[in-house]
């Protein structure tokens, strides 16, 4: 066995280990981190009954808003993203280079850096509009919806790799601009909105810094404010609620991911070269 085995077998182990250990605090009965061990002595659900059985923890109801809002964000961020995408990629016209590079640079500094900003800004709308404030879904989405144009670079470059000739010809047959990109462009940059798509729900499911500022009602937490309360409340006695919790929570993950697996594997390399 070469030492690029034994590599192999350390990068594999270092990756599976803290999943085991989760399914093992799940399955533990005592639930706390000193009973937990890597392979479960017991095996038991009683944990996962406690997500569904203590009333002043709404899993439901926090995997509810969770799914809400990773779907809608998403289908919006992919949306946008698209569209500026083809903007950029076909048209031509005064700033787009400049817009592009603005792009680039905007996404390498954090939301995170801004939240003093869009706390005062979401405070001041919720006294006009109650619906968009603060621990409001709706006002939460709008937020997450600042970064609809953050897929914009790895979209562009699968428009880049298809043939302009389509655009061309479908507009000689009498195609408008949104026939050309919805009829024609659209079918074919599938792999990419898969792959764009899956990183876009994943990122927003697991966002915990703006949620945990945003959303602080009870009801309308996400999951991974509320697993964090769960835990935050007794870091040993509640590990194996929420080792529970978040088993359920990557079910989401692991059922998009496998339905969209036909076309992770195209869409991971198609427009990184042009041509």
């Amino acid at each position: 066995m070469g030492w690029r085995h034994l590599v192999a077998i350390a990068a594999v182990f270092i990756a599976l280990f803290p999943v085991l250990f989760i399914v093992s605090a799940a399955l533990n009965p005592l639930g706390t981190v000193a009973s937990t061990s890597l392979i479960p002595r017991e095996v038991s659900f009683v944990h996962f009954e406690a997500l569904f059985t203590d009333p002043n923890r709404p899993y439901l109801r926090w995997f509810a808003n969770t799914l809400i809002i990773s779907t809608v964000v998403t289908l919006g961020q992919i949306l946008c993203s698209a569209l500026a995408a083809y903007a950029f990629s076909r048209f031509r016209f005064s700033g787009r280079r400049i817009g592009l590079l603005s792009l680039l640079l905007i996404q390498m500094f954090p939301q995170f850096l801004a939240v003093v900003a869009l706390y005062l800004m979401f405070t001041a709308i919720g006294e006009v509009i109650p619906q968009l404030g603060l621990n409001t879904l709706l006002g939460y989405g709008l937020l997450l919806m600042g970064g609809a144009l953050s897929q914009v670079w790895l979209i562009k470059g699968f428009f880049d790799s298809v043939p302009k000739e389509l655009d061309e010809a479908a507009i000689m047959d009498g195609a408008g601009h949104a026939t050309v990109f919805f009829r024609v462009i659209f079918p074919l940059i599938t792999p990419i909105l898969a792959v764009t798509g899956l990183l876009s729900f994943i990122g927003v499911l697991g966002e915990f810094v703006l949620a945990s500022i945003f959303l602080t009602d009870n009801d309308v937490k996400t999951l991974a404010v509320g697993l964090y309360a769960t835990i935050d409340a007794d870091r040993s006695g509640n590990l194996g609620v929420f080792a529970a919790g978040a088993l359920l929570t990557s079910l989401p993950v692991v059922l998009l991911f496998q339905f969209l697996q036909k076309f992770i594997t195209g869409g991971l390399t198609a427009g990184a070269v042009k041509g």
